[in-house]
Protein backbone atom coordinates (compact mmCIF):
# COMPACT_ATOMS: atom_id res chain seq x y z
CA UNK A 1 0.00 0.00 0.00
CA UNK A 2 1.29 3.31 -0.68
CA UNK A 3 -1.18 5.46 1.77
CA UNK A 4 0.63 6.58 5.04
CA UNK A 5 -0.29 8.48 8.04
CA UNK A 6 -4.29 8.02 7.24
CA UNK A 7 -6.51 9.72 9.52
CA UNK A 8 -9.53 8.20 11.14
CA UNK A 9 -10.93 11.19 13.10
CA UNK A 10 -11.40 9.35 15.61
CA UNK A 11 -9.21 10.30 18.96
CA UNK A 12 -9.62 6.90 20.59
CA UNK A 13 -10.80 3.44 20.06
CA UNK A 14 -13.85 2.95 21.69
CA UNK A 15 -14.81 0.07 24.21
CA UNK A 16 -18.22 -1.95 22.90
CA UNK A 17 -19.69 -0.50 26.42
CA UNK A 18 -19.10 3.15 24.73
CA UNK A 19 -20.72 2.72 21.17
CA UNK A 20 -24.23 3.30 19.97
CA UNK A 21 -26.01 0.06 18.67
CA UNK A 22 -25.78 0.65 15.19
CA UNK A 23 -21.58 0.99 16.12
CA UNK A 24 -21.80 -2.04 17.88
CA UNK A 25 -23.89 -4.07 15.07
CA UNK A 26 -21.40 -2.57 12.31
CA UNK A 27 -17.98 -4.08 14.42
CA UNK A 28 -19.57 -7.28 15.11
CA UNK A 29 -19.63 -7.72 11.55
CA UNK A 30 -16.34 -6.89 10.91
CA UNK A 31 -15.17 -9.15 13.91
CA UNK A 32 -16.99 -11.91 12.10
CA UNK A 33 -14.71 -11.10 8.89
CA UNK A 34 -18.06 -10.47 6.90
CA UNK A 35 -17.28 -7.88 3.56
CA UNK A 36 -18.80 -4.41 3.99
CA UNK A 37 -20.58 -3.71 0.69
CA UNK A 38 -20.86 0.20 -0.74
CA UNK A 39 -24.75 0.30 0.04
CA UNK A 40 -24.64 -1.09 3.77
CA UNK A 41 -24.90 1.45 6.67
CA UNK A 42 -20.93 2.04 7.81
CA UNK A 43 -19.73 4.92 10.29
CA UNK A 44 -18.83 8.10 8.36
CA UNK A 45 -15.66 7.70 10.06
CA UNK A 46 -15.16 4.55 8.32
CA UNK A 47 -16.23 5.71 5.19
CA UNK A 48 -14.04 8.86 5.61
CA UNK A 49 -10.95 6.75 6.56
CA UNK A 50 -11.34 4.70 3.49
CA UNK A 51 -12.08 7.26 0.78
CA UNK A 52 -8.65 9.33 2.33
CA UNK A 53 -6.53 6.06 1.81
CA UNK A 54 -8.12 4.50 -1.01
CA UNK A 55 -7.85 8.05 -2.96
CA UNK A 56 -4.17 8.59 -1.39
CA UNK A 57 -3.57 4.87 -2.79
CA UNK A 58 -4.80 5.74 -6.01
CA UNK A 59 -2.73 8.77 -6.34
CA UNK A 60 0.25 6.84 -5.35
CA UNK A 61 -0.16 5.00 -8.42
CA UNK A 62 -0.57 7.50 -11.20
CA UNK A 63 2.08 9.79 -9.56
CA UNK A 64 4.78 6.61 -9.13
CA UNK A 65 4.52 6.23 -13.11
CA UNK A 66 6.21 9.92 -13.59
CA UNK A 67 9.93 8.14 -12.02
CA UNK A 68 9.97 5.00 -14.32
CA UNK A 69 8.11 6.86 -17.23
CA UNK A 70 11.21 8.84 -18.01
CA UNK A 71 13.16 6.21 -18.97
CA UNK A 72 10.81 4.19 -21.21
CA UNK A 73 13.23 6.45 -23.76
CA UNK A 74 16.67 5.87 -22.78
CA UNK A 75 16.10 1.62 -21.34
CA UNK A 76 19.15 -0.23 -22.29
CA UNK A 77 17.35 -2.68 -25.10
CA UNK A 78 14.32 -3.02 -26.91
CA UNK A 79 13.28 -5.73 -24.08
CA UNK A 80 13.80 -3.43 -21.45
CA UNK A 81 11.68 -0.32 -23.32
CA UNK A 82 8.92 -2.67 -23.57
CA UNK A 83 9.22 -4.58 -20.28
CA UNK A 84 8.84 -1.17 -18.60
CA UNK A 85 6.61 0.26 -20.96
CA UNK A 86 3.97 -2.41 -19.68
CA UNK A 87 5.12 -1.87 -16.06
CA UNK A 88 4.06 1.68 -16.28
CA UNK A 89 0.91 0.63 -17.96
CA UNK A 90 -0.11 -1.81 -15.02
CA UNK A 91 0.76 1.00 -12.62
CA UNK A 92 -2.37 3.39 -14.90
CA UNK A 93 -4.43 0.59 -14.53
CA UNK A 94 -4.24 -0.07 -10.92
CA UNK A 95 -5.14 3.65 -10.46
CA UNK A 96 -8.12 3.45 -12.31
CA UNK A 97 -9.47 0.08 -9.79
CA UNK A 98 -8.93 2.27 -6.96
CA UNK A 99 -10.53 5.32 -8.41
CA UNK A 100 -13.51 3.07 -8.72
CA UNK A 101 -13.12 1.44 -5.53
CA UNK A 102 -13.49 4.91 -4.21
CA UNK A 103 -16.08 6.30 -6.09
CA UNK A 104 -17.90 3.22 -4.42
CA UNK A 105 -18.21 5.63 -1.14
CA UNK A 106 -20.12 8.60 -2.56
CA UNK A 107 -16.50 10.88 -3.70
CA UNK A 108 -16.38 11.93 -7.22
CA UNK A 109 -13.06 11.31 -9.82
CA UNK A 110 -12.61 14.68 -10.36
CA UNK A 111 -13.25 15.94 -6.88
CA UNK A 112 -10.50 13.10 -5.65
CA UNK A 113 -7.78 14.49 -8.44
CA UNK A 114 -8.74 18.33 -7.65
CA UNK A 115 -8.40 17.36 -4.54
CA UNK A 116 -4.76 16.00 -5.44
CA UNK A 117 -3.75 19.10 -7.67
CA UNK A 118 -4.71 21.45 -4.93
CA UNK A 119 -2.26 19.87 -2.43
CA UNK A 120 -5.12 19.14 -0.24
CA UNK A 121 -4.62 15.15 -0.22
CA UNK A 122 -1.17 13.28 -0.33
CA UNK A 123 0.45 10.86 -2.05
CA UNK A 124 3.57 8.30 -1.65
CA UNK A 125 6.57 9.95 0.13
CA UNK A 126 8.82 7.55 -2.19
CA UNK A 127 7.80 9.21 -5.47
CA UNK A 128 9.40 12.17 -4.44
CA UNK A 129 13.03 11.05 -4.93
CA UNK A 130 14.83 11.28 -8.56
CA UNK A 131 15.75 8.39 -10.55
CA UNK A 132 19.77 9.32 -11.37
CA UNK A 133 20.54 6.07 -13.56
CA UNK A 134 18.99 2.81 -15.33
CA UNK A 135 20.10 1.05 -11.71
CA UNK A 136 17.35 3.29 -9.58
CA UNK A 137 14.54 1.64 -11.92
CA UNK A 138 15.53 -1.47 -11.32
CA UNK A 139 15.72 -0.41 -7.13
CA UNK A 140 12.68 0.89 -7.58
CA UNK A 141 11.16 -2.34 -8.82
CA UNK A 142 13.03 -4.39 -6.03
CA UNK A 143 12.39 -2.59 -3.04
CA UNK A 144 9.82 0.04 -3.76
CA UNK A 145 6.72 -2.92 -5.03
CA UNK A 146 8.69 -5.10 -2.73
CA UNK A 147 7.67 -2.78 0.40
CA UNK A 148 4.04 -2.23 -1.80
CA UNK A 149 3.57 -6.06 -1.59
CA UNK A 150 4.65 -6.48 1.50
CA UNK A 151 1.88 -3.79 2.51
CA UNK A 152 -1.11 -4.83 0.05
CA UNK A 153 -0.96 -8.78 0.11
CA UNK A 154 -2.95 -8.47 3.47
CA UNK A 155 -5.61 -5.64 1.97
CA UNK A 156 -6.71 -8.20 0.13
CA UNK A 157 -8.55 -9.30 3.08
CA UNK A 158 -9.23 -6.20 4.61
CA UNK A 159 -13.00 -5.70 5.20
CA UNK A 160 -14.25 -2.90 2.73
CA UNK A 161 -15.11 -5.39 -0.29
CA UNK A 162 -14.25 -3.29 -3.32
CA UNK A 163 -11.25 -2.42 -1.96
CA UNK A 164 -10.24 -6.16 -1.13
CA UNK A 165 -11.27 -7.32 -4.75
CA UNK A 166 -9.26 -4.41 -6.54
CA UNK A 167 -6.15 -5.40 -4.51
CA UNK A 168 -6.08 -9.13 -5.45
CA UNK A 169 -5.54 -8.20 -9.20
CA UNK A 170 -3.31 -5.21 -7.81
CA UNK A 171 -0.84 -7.71 -6.34
CA UNK A 172 -0.63 -10.75 -8.76
CA UNK A 173 0.57 -8.22 -11.36
CA UNK A 174 3.19 -6.07 -8.45
CA UNK A 175 5.09 -9.42 -8.14
CA UNK A 176 6.23 -9.34 -11.54
CA UNK A 177 7.38 -5.92 -11.15
CA UNK A 178 9.10 -6.75 -8.23
CA UNK A 179 10.55 -9.76 -10.21
CA UNK A 180 11.37 -7.25 -12.79
CA UNK A 181 13.37 -4.39 -10.51
CA UNK A 182 15.08 -7.71 -8.89
CA UNK A 183 16.46 -8.85 -12.86
CA UNK A 184 17.53 -5.58 -13.25
CA UNK A 185 19.68 -5.47 -10.44
CA UNK A 186 20.73 -8.83 -10.97
CA UNK A 187 22.19 -8.35 -14.56
CA UNK A 188 24.33 -4.61 -13.18
CA UNK A 189 26.09 -6.97 -10.43
CA UNK A 190 26.99 -9.88 -13.07
CA UNK A 191 28.19 -6.56 -15.25
CA UNK A 192 31.08 -5.15 -15.05
CA UNK A 193 32.09 -2.99 -11.86
CA UNK A 194 31.13 0.09 -13.12
CA UNK A 195 27.59 -1.54 -13.46
CA UNK A 196 28.23 -3.13 -9.99
CA UNK A 197 28.55 0.12 -8.45
CA UNK A 198 25.72 1.79 -9.88
CA UNK A 199 23.66 -0.78 -8.32
CA UNK A 200 25.18 -0.08 -5.04
CA UNK A 201 24.64 3.50 -5.67
CA UNK A 202 20.98 3.60 -6.04
CA UNK A 203 20.71 0.64 -3.22
CA UNK A 204 22.41 3.21 -1.07
CA UNK A 205 19.96 6.33 -1.86
CA UNK A 206 16.38 4.03 -1.98
CA UNK A 207 17.38 1.98 1.46
CA UNK A 208 15.90 4.34 3.83
CA UNK A 209 13.11 6.13 1.48
CA UNK A 210 11.84 2.64 1.20
CA UNK A 211 11.59 1.56 4.82
CA UNK A 212 9.67 5.22 5.25
CA UNK A 213 7.11 3.78 3.17
CA UNK A 214 5.42 2.03 5.82
CA UNK A 215 4.60 5.39 8.04
CA UNK A 216 5.83 6.27 11.43
CA UNK A 217 6.55 3.80 14.13
CA UNK A 218 3.58 2.27 15.34
CA UNK A 219 4.29 4.36 18.87
CA UNK A 220 3.70 7.86 16.98
CA UNK A 221 1.09 6.41 14.21
CA UNK A 222 -2.10 7.58 16.48
CA UNK A 223 -4.48 6.24 13.69
CA UNK A 224 -3.62 3.16 13.28
CA UNK A 225 -5.28 1.30 16.27
CA UNK A 226 -8.69 2.15 14.66
CA UNK A 227 -8.06 1.10 11.04
CA UNK A 228 -6.69 -2.28 12.73
CA UNK A 229 -10.06 -2.18 14.46
CA UNK A 230 -12.37 -1.75 11.38
CA UNK A 231 -9.66 -4.24 9.18
CA UNK A 232 -8.71 -1.41 6.57
CA UNK A 233 -5.03 -2.42 8.17
CA UNK A 234 -4.38 -5.30 8.99
CA UNK A 235 -1.10 -5.85 10.49
CA UNK A 236 0.63 -2.31 12.30
CA UNK A 237 3.42 -0.52 10.48
CA UNK A 238 6.65 -1.97 12.58
CA UNK A 239 5.35 -5.36 11.86
CA UNK A 240 5.31 -4.74 8.06
CA UNK A 241 8.55 -2.86 8.20
CA UNK A 242 10.60 -5.55 10.05
CA UNK A 243 9.03 -8.21 7.72
CA UNK A 244 10.21 -6.15 4.29
CA UNK A 245 13.71 -6.02 6.51
CA UNK A 246 14.15 -9.62 6.94
CA UNK A 247 12.99 -10.12 3.52
CA UNK A 248 15.23 -7.80 1.86
CA UNK A 249 18.73 -8.19 3.61
CA UNK A 250 19.50 -11.51 2.09
CA UNK A 251 18.31 -10.11 -1.40
CA UNK A 252 20.94 -7.79 -0.71
CA UNK A 253 23.11 -10.88 -0.08
CA UNK A 254 23.15 -13.07 -2.59
CA UNK A 255 23.19 -9.63 -5.39
CA UNK A 256 26.49 -9.24 -3.57
CA UNK A 257 25.60 -5.39 -2.54
CA UNK A 258 25.78 -3.87 1.20
CA UNK A 259 22.84 -2.40 3.00
CA UNK A 260 23.55 1.19 3.73
CA UNK A 261 23.18 0.58 8.06
CA UNK A 262 25.89 0.08 9.80
CA UNK A 263 23.56 -1.20 12.92
CA UNK A 264 22.20 -3.68 10.86
CA UNK A 265 22.30 -7.47 12.07
CA UNK A 266 20.89 -11.05 12.69
CA UNK A 267 19.02 -10.96 15.72
CA UNK A 268 19.49 -14.65 17.14
CA UNK A 269 17.50 -14.04 19.94
CA UNK A 270 14.30 -12.53 17.99
CA UNK A 271 15.00 -14.06 15.18
CA UNK A 272 15.22 -11.42 13.02
CA UNK A 273 17.31 -8.47 11.47
CA UNK A 274 17.87 -5.56 13.93
CA UNK A 275 18.61 -2.09 11.83
CA UNK A 276 19.45 1.84 12.70
CA UNK A 277 16.87 4.50 13.16
CA UNK A 278 15.01 6.15 10.64
CA UNK A 279 15.27 9.12 10.06
CA UNK A 280 12.00 10.67 10.65
CA UNK A 281 12.87 14.26 10.10
CA UNK A 282 13.23 13.75 6.35
CA UNK A 283 10.20 11.78 6.17
CA UNK A 284 7.88 14.74 7.21
CA UNK A 285 9.86 17.13 4.84
CA UNK A 286 9.14 15.19 2.16
CA UNK A 287 5.05 14.71 2.97
CA UNK A 288 5.08 18.55 3.50
CA UNK A 289 5.98 19.01 0.18
CA UNK A 290 10.12 19.92 0.65
CA UNK A 291 11.80 16.47 -1.45
CA UNK A 292 13.89 16.85 -3.74
CA UNK A 293 10.79 16.31 -6.45
CA UNK A 294 7.68 17.04 -5.00
CA UNK A 295 7.20 20.47 -7.00
CA UNK A 296 8.32 18.94 -10.26
CA UNK A 297 6.13 15.86 -9.63
CA UNK A 298 3.07 17.78 -9.09
CA UNK A 299 3.46 20.52 -12.06
CA UNK A 300 4.07 17.30 -14.54
CA UNK A 301 0.71 15.56 -13.38
CA UNK A 302 -1.20 18.88 -14.12
CA UNK A 303 0.15 19.46 -17.25
CA UNK A 304 -0.92 15.67 -17.99
CA UNK A 305 -4.22 16.32 -16.75
CA UNK A 306 -4.66 19.48 -18.25
CA UNK A 307 -3.19 18.26 -21.83
CA UNK A 308 -5.48 15.16 -21.41
CA UNK A 309 -8.71 17.14 -20.99
CA UNK A 310 -9.64 17.01 -25.00
CA UNK A 311 -9.84 13.27 -24.52
CA UNK A 312 -11.95 13.08 -21.59
CA UNK A 313 -14.45 15.64 -23.28
CA UNK A 314 -14.02 13.08 -26.53
CA UNK A 315 -14.65 10.00 -24.55
CA UNK A 316 -17.72 12.16 -22.68
CA UNK A 317 -19.28 13.62 -25.66
CA UNK A 318 -19.02 10.40 -27.36
CA UNK A 319 -20.69 8.28 -24.49
CA UNK A 320 -23.35 10.85 -24.25
CA UNK A 321 -23.99 10.30 -28.11
CA UNK A 322 -24.53 6.71 -27.66
CA UNK A 323 -26.59 7.24 -24.81
CA UNK A 324 -28.82 9.48 -26.69
CA UNK A 325 -29.16 7.68 -30.41
CA UNK A 326 -32.13 5.80 -31.41
CA UNK A 327 -32.48 2.07 -30.58
CA UNK A 328 -33.19 -0.11 -34.19
CA UNK A 329 -36.22 -2.10 -34.24
CA UNK A 330 -36.71 -5.29 -33.79
CA UNK A 331 -34.72 -7.39 -36.80
CA UNK A 332 -37.43 -9.22 -39.19
CA UNK A 333 -37.98 -12.92 -38.23
CA UNK A 334 -36.28 -15.47 -40.29
CA UNK A 335 -37.70 -18.38 -41.65
CA UNK A 336 -36.47 -21.65 -40.45
CA UNK A 337 -35.50 -24.37 -42.97
CA UNK A 338 -39.33 -26.05 -41.95
CA UNK A 339 -40.55 -22.98 -43.81
CA UNK A 340 -38.92 -23.51 -47.34
CA UNK A 341 -40.99 -24.03 -50.34
CA UNK A 342 -39.74 -26.76 -52.48
CA UNK A 343 -38.95 -25.59 -56.16
CA UNK A 344 -41.10 -26.78 -58.80
CA UNK A 345 -39.70 -29.33 -61.08
CA UNK A 346 -39.41 -28.85 -64.35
Amino acid sequence: MYAQMVETGVERVQVVAEMAPDERAFQARIDADIKIEPKDAMPDAYRRTLVRQIQQHAHSEIVGMLPEGNWITRAPSLSRKAILMAKVQDEAGHGLYLYCAAETLGVSRDRMIADLHAGKVKYSSIFNYPTLTWADIGTIGWLVDGAAIMNQIPLCRCSYGPYARAMIRICKEESFHQRQGFDIMMALCRGSAEQKAMAQDALNRWWWPSLMMFGPPDAQSVHSAQSARWKIKLLSNDELRQRFVDQTVPQAEYLGLRVPDDRLAWNEASGHYDFGEIDWSEFHEVLKGHGPCNRDRMRMRIKAWEEGAWVREAAAAYAEKRANAPRPGPLPAMRGEGDRRAAPVG
